[in-house]
């Protein structure tokens, strides 16, 4: 079982390594989803401006924030769904920003490998469909997220 990710870097700022690793944490977490063998993801890392620019724009909220995910499985109230292709899903975009994730690690005590695998986590999550709008969906979310992150052995400490 695998998913294809695409993680491209715009800002040039994390290790390969890093890189890597993220890599290696959704694959996990696409195994323990039961994600469809061969569905595909993109992770795209950013600056504070280009992501501030994109929530403003999606979002309506003139300011910078950590990750942003667009699923791309979801259709629109004019598509109609492409019967009897048995071809993977295509399960979104996951955008985050390098400055907020440093930020964000330094203001919680962790590497910044743990706040980028935990952005990327949160991401993912959305994109199967997860959210935080209730304090239910938010309980559910926060606890699935935590228990990925732990079981795959990136921890707060």
């Amino acid at each position: 079982m695998s998913l294809l990710i695409d993680i491209i870097d715009e800002t040039e700022s994390v290790a390969e390594e890093m890189l890597k690793e993220v890599e290696k944490l959704l694959q996990f977490a696409a195994e323990r989803e039961g994600v469809q063998d061969q569905a595909e993801v993109s992770v795209t890392i950013v600056t504070n401006d280009e992501i501030q620019q994109i929530n403003k724009e999606y979002r309506g909220k003139d300011t910078p924030t950590d990750v942003i995910s667009f699923a791309l499985e979801e259709e629109g109230e004019d598509e109609v769904e492409i019967v009897g292709a048995e071809m993977p899903p295509v399960l979104g975009d996951i955008i985050i920003s390098a400055d907020r994730t440093r930020e964000q690690a330094e203001e919680y005590g962790h590497s910044f490998l743990r706040e980028l695998g935990f952005l990327a986590v949160h991401g993912f999550l959305h994109l199967l469909g997860y959210d935080h709008m209730t304090k239910e969906q938010e309980e559910e979310m926060f606890t699935k997220q935590k228990d990925l992150l732990d079981n795959y052995g990136l921890t707060r400490s």
